[in-house]
């Protein structure tokens, strides 16, 4: 596990971790695990038109609205973020993030590069993490070993890796997940940091 500074940590009422990671990096699995570590830790709940699918419950998976609700709010400017894919759109709420932010809470997202992107250009400030897989060959097996992608899809999801990770430098801090227990320490121990920082004085 590897952590990356690029700047000096700086104390902050409310802040907002930016997590992404190459499908497979085991990104889902380390925000639940922040999630379960820090109880009042604001998870952003992302909008999205698509239906829902079996298991999935409002307010928890999506917020699931109509596109016209969606389109209207593009026109709004209230979208933090938003894209459309195979169809759907998918977006982030600005509105929900500053809520949070300005009552003093920590606002925890987990997005793609694209949207990461996007992100940042509204928070400049916010604290963008890319979880990084050990190798591409590492990588290929974690998402062989879900069984649940076509070889064609595998392939596709592989492609995309590499583009994501050549965007990596763009990120303040990057964990490389090569053995997952150290990277959730790894990744609470930078959260800490930045919701406790060392006052004048301290190590």
């Amino acid at each position: 596990m590897e952590i990356r500074r690029k700047d000096a940590l700086q104390p902050s009422a409310g802040h907002l971790f930016i997590l992404s990671a190459p499908s497979g990096a085991g990104k889902s699995t380390l925000c639940r695990a922040l999630l379960d570590h820090f109880s009042d830790l604001q998870y952003s709940v992302s909008y999205t038109t698509r239906s829902p699918r079996k298991g999935e419950k409002e307010g928890v998976d999506y917020h699931f609205i109509s596109p016209a609700r969606f389109e209207e709010m593009i026109a709004q400017g209230k979208w933090a973020e938003w894209a459309r894919v195979h169809g759907n759109y998918y977006g982030t709420s600005g509105e929900d993030i500053e809520k949070h932010l300005k009552a003093g809470r920590d606002v925890l997202l987990d997005i793609d590069v694209q949207g990461a992107a996007q992100i940042l250009k509204r928070y400049p400030d916010g604290i963008s993490v890319f979880i990084m897989p050990p190798s591409m060959d590492a990588l290929r097996a974690r998402l062989d070993k879900r069984g649940t992608d076509s070889r064609e899809t595998i392939e596709k999801r592989l492609a995309e890796a590499e583009n994501e990770i050549r965007q990596k430098d763009r990120y303040r801090h990057v964990i490389v997940n090569d053995r997952l227990e150290k990277a959730i320490a790894g990744l609470i121990d930078l959260v800490n940091r930045y919701r406790h920082p060392p006052q004048p004085g301290q190590a």
